[in-house]
């Protein structure tokens, strides 16, 4: 990989690493649909002139049924969840849950018809990942009782959107370019959210959570598209998406630096079982992509 790929890739595991210490401190005083129309509005805003630049809208419009299905998977349902969910859980935890994307992906190919996914080490990846998670959910057990699981719970769902929205890219938008469907559906979930945003009103913003809702917009949606874009063209779709494994890594630091957040026995102890369980379960332990990858690779904005 070129020194551009490398930087493109270290950018991006830490523009979609970073969000949910942004989403942890937004909710402070934003309720959580009032995060999401704000992050959503702003990212679509600033998209808006590159999806002009490139003539992205038009064949997205054409398509509009399909892209707001997409804006409803990947962002509305994920968005909210995350916001919700992490007025209860830590920021890391939540940034290692949503790492169990690949393991929902393999059950949903397998559900397509994908049998590659029940060779042995496949299958080895998708125990070991799961028992990483049964591992960490017990910490907001303990600490937060039913709160704690409804709140994974709420994550997890989101790990299932997450890996469902790339199987309908590929079903039904796989002609249309992907910087005009990310702008109308962004534009689109902002403009839904916003009404129940003003009649929900949030509490007077603090300058932390003010900026954090800006950063979300600026950086983890907008800029974090347009390098990921680039990734794609420097490094190829087999490959961009690969550090979705360093981006717990990512949130779990910064939530231990910035926010004070415990690293727990159980976070220590499924935070390796997860993110080991992911490997093998979308690559069967291979250390290259072939060229015809059977699943699409999950690379869920956050």
């Amino acid at each position: 990989m070129s020194a551009r790929g490398w930087l493109l890739f270290a950018a991006m595991a830490l523009l979609w690493g970073v969000p949910y210490l942004f989403i942890k401190e937004t909710v402070e005083t934003f309720t959580p649909v009032a995060m999401v129309a704000g992050r959503t509005l702003g990212g679509a805003l600033l998209l808006l002139p590159f999806a002009i630049r490139r003539r992205a809208l038009r064949p997205a419009l054409a398509k509009w049924p399909w892209v707001l299905a997409f804006g409803a998977i990947e962002m509305a349902g994920p968005f909210l969840l995350l916001g919700h969910a992490e007025q209860t859980l830590d920021s890391g935890m939540t940034g290692l849950l949503v790492a169990t994307v690949p393991l929902v992906a393999a059950i949903i190919a397998v559900v397509r018809g994908d049998r590659s996914v029940l060779k042995p080490l496949r299958l080895l990846g998708l125990v070991i990942g799961f028992g990483g998670v049964a591992v960490i959910v017990g910490g907001p057990a303990l600490v937060h009782g039913v709160d704690g699981l409804i709140a994974v719970g709420e994550v997890l769902l989101v790990a299932v959107l997450y890996a469902t929205a790339p199987f309908l890219i590929a079903a039904k938008l796989a002609d249309v370019p992907s910087l005009g469907s990310i702008t109308i559906a962004l534009g689109a979930v902002g403009l839904f959210y916003l009404p129940f945003a003003l009649v929900f009103p949030s509490e007077a913003p603090t300058l932390r959570s003010g900026l954090s809702l800006v950063a979300l917009a600026v950086l983890c949606t907008a800029l974090a598209f347009i390098a990921f874009f680039a990734l794609i063209d420097e490094v190829g779709p087999a490959r961009a998406p690969l550090f979705t494994y360093v981006n717990p890594v990512v949130a779990i630091a910064l939530g231990a630096l910035l926010l004070g957040e415990e690293l727990s026995p159980q976070l220590l102890i499924g935070f390796p079982l997860v993110i080991v369980g992911c490997w093998l379960a979308a690559t069967g332990g291979r250390l290259r992509q072939r060229r015809s990858v059977p699943i699409p690779e999950p690379t869920p904005p956050v």
